[in-house]
């Protein structure tokens, strides 16, 4: 539940832009693991990977300066598929970084990679594949479109094979 409040502060409250960074830059968010963090072994819950991943990536949208164009528009960002491959634990109280970054994107979705590392070593790493949505109808938003409001000089750049192979596999890739 926490988390869940952290991400609606981060969404709601966002921190400030970052001057001059663009959407393919990195973000980072650091963290520290908290109790509720913790599943019955003592490490991080596999849910609360995915918590962290929201909060990280509003803070990317945050970077950019992207809160208040997105909601003129009345759009939001949604998962549309992810995956998260786990290197080591997590335990309480440990510092940790998320560094978010838009890998790049097709006429529908915008994949990132968000790398999780503590004291300079990869913990975890996920893959996600988003989309935005209109407030009040649902109607989606083209993914370019999103890309180029959030940043007007943003090229696509080609996608990294295994994310486009993952992509594919998992059913949200473009097809045409």
């Amino acid at each position: 539940m926490a988390r869940q409040i952290q991400l609606t502060r981060a969404t709601l409250r966002p921190r400030r832009p970052v001057p001059g960074m663009g959407v393919l830059d990195p973000s980072v968010t650091r963290m520290r693991v908290r109790p509720g963090d913790l599943d019955f072994y003592l490490h991080v819950n596999n849910g609360t990977y995915l918590q962290m991943m929201d909060v990280a990536r509003s803070n990317h949208i945050a970077d950019v300066g992207g809160f208040p164009l997105l909601g003129e528009r009345r759009w939001y960002p949604v998962v549309a598929a992810q995956t998260v491959t786990y290197k080591r634990s997590l335990t309480l109280g440990q510092a940790f970084e998320i560094a978010t970054r838009v890998v790049g994107w097709d006429p529908r979705v915008v994949y990132l990679e968000q790398l999780f590392t503590r004291a300079g070593r990869q913990v975890a790493r996920g893959w996600v594949a988003g989309r935005f949505l209109t407030r009040g109808s649902g109607e989606r938003v083209p993914a370019p479109d999103a890309i180029a409001l959030l940043d007007a000089g943003a090229v696509a750049p080609e996608l990294p094979a295994g994310m486009a192979a993952w992509a594919d596999a998992v059913g949200v890739a473009h097809r045409g």
